[in-house]
């Protein structure tokens, strides 16, 4: 069987054609048989006592967190997301509330820099987004920012950030680097960047539970307060155990060949795309993510496209309003983002979809 096969065939059959896995995936039956048996666990013998005989697992998911990111050393937390990592990690910072970021940042995050008083000073790009390294390394060098939060792959088009560059720069000059890699982990390559601090969901390309996500740290770089919350606060077992079932099976399915193949598949999808009439394709064809943005023609609501392509055609996509990037996006759009078991029909089906409820 194929990687696309396998990974069918490990999960649910589908209802319809699900094309929003930036979103949130479609879990494996063993994700969703481990929480549920720590459930049942629970009920049996009480929480506490379920949760110690979680351990292993658990210990299992953190280290699969650091051999994706070759973290090897990192702490390693669970969260309820990438959003409560971020503010976990800047409601605890010690230094001047400064940060650099990408004009495309991601809205709620914006939200939660601002709500912890953090000024924030955009990094320089090109005309699709993506970071010019060499202009940002003179920028940060000439006015070094307190830190640098790079969200490596954005939830507005998917154009791949060179964040291994940006780690460079901040490795230089002492700049501590705080990667947001919910649309990237599982996705892209997470391996020796050198952030000191790297977090994530689990929905998305990991195909875990909704509700939790990890942050990985350069040890001592949360205070032991934050450390003791996260590790001790009232949080549900089950889905980390989920998270990290999701976690063992990306192992065994092989990171590499699953990046690869969602390479493969953001081309087919740019490739299928471009014969829809008046939608334009946001990204180069050869972009290497799974994730295409397209905008329509003019007069036409994404919004309403969105609805009548689940309700006319069980085809889910993902509806994307200005706010996602605020100081990027202009107009609004719709991001469509297959996992590795999406088929030349499927696209097939999105093509003849679209043409119909744009028309």
């Amino acid at each position: 069987m194929s990687l696309a096969e396998r990974w069918r065939a490990a999960r649910p059959p589908v209802a319809g054609v699900h094309l929003d896995n930036a979103a949130c995936s479609r879990q494996g039956f063993a994700a969703i048989d481990a929480a549920a048996r720590h459930a049942r666990h629970e009920a049996e013998v009480g929480g506490y006592v379920a949760a110690e005989a979680a351990v292993p697992a658990l210990a299992a998911g953190r280290a699969a967190v650091q051999a994706l990111t070759t973290m090897m050393d990192a702490e390693v937390f669970f969260t309820t997301g990438s959003s409560h990592a971020l503010d976990t990690l800047l409601s605890s910072w010690p230094g001047e509330r400064r940060l650099a970021c990408l004009p495309g940042e991601f809205g709620p995050n914006l939200a939660i820099m601002d709500r912890h008083g953090f000024a924030t000073d955009m990094l320089p790009v090109d005309a699709a987004g993506r970071l010019d390294p060499d202009a940002a390394a003179r920028e940060l060098a000439a006015d070094p920012p307190a830190l640098v939060h790079l969200t490596m792959l954005g939830s507005h088009r998917g154009t791949v950030q060179p964040v291994r560059d940006i780690a460079v720069t901040c490795r230089g000059l002492g700049i501590p680097l705080f990667v947001d890699a919910a649309q990237g982990f599982g996705h892209l390559d997470c391996s020796g960047i050198g952030a000191d601090a790297l977090f994530t969901s689990s929905r998305k390309w990991t195909a875990g539970p909704r509700g939790v996500g990890v942050l990985a740290t350069r040890p001592g770089l949360l205070p032991e307060t934050e450390q003791l919350r996260l590790r001790h606060g009232e949080t549900n077992v089950g889905l980390h155990v989920g998270l990290c079932v999701a976690l063992g099976e990306l192992m065994a399915f092989g990171p590499a060949a699953v990046q690869a193949r969602l390479r493969q598949v953001g081309a087919m999808t740019r490739a299928a795309l471009a014969d829809v009439p008046g939608w334009r394709v946001c990204e180069p064809g050869d972009e290497p993510s799974a994730i295409t943005t397209v905008y329509p023609p003019e007069g036409v609501d994404p919004m309403k496209v969105r609805a009548r392509l689940i309700a006319e055609h069980s085809i889910v996509t993902t509806y994307l309003g200005v706010e996602r990037a605020p100081r990027e996006m202009t107009r609004p759009a719709l991001r469509v983002s297959p996992h590795v078991d999406v088929t030349e029909a499927d696209l097939t089906a999105l093509v003849a979809a679209l043409d119909i409820v744009t028309r």
